[in-house]
């Protein structure tokens, strides 16, 4: 896992929806995706749009968000690779990572 120096928490887009704790990449999304293309990403995860993600798993982040829970979000890339971006439960740690990483 590589670590982000610049973290999205400090984002001048204004209020977010929870705090990101730390931000790590895998190695094999950090090759494959755009920097920029994860910066868009992290701002939406953490302002609560969850991307492509499947209507039971924006359900559930939302009642996370309420009762706490880990948070799932589902983007693509310009060039249609799909990536995940993952907070754990106790808001410690955000994972940018590739399917297959998992």
């Amino acid at each position: 896992m590589i670590a982000f120096n610049d973290s999205a928490d400090s984002s001048s887009s204004g209020h977010l929806r929870f705090p990101s704790g730390q931000i790590v990449i895998t190695p094999n999304a950090l090759s494959q995706l755009p920097p920029s293309e994860v910066l868009v990403a992290l701002k939406r995860h953490l302002n609560g749009d969850w991307g492509d993600c499947c209507p039971e798993d924006r359900h559930a982040n939302d009642q996370a968000l309420e009762s706490g829970g880990r948070l799932f979000s589902v983007y693509h890339s310009e060039d249609q690779q799909k990536f995940w971006i993952i907070t754990e439960s106790d808001h410690s740690l955000t994972t940018v990572l590739m399917p297959e990483d998992y």
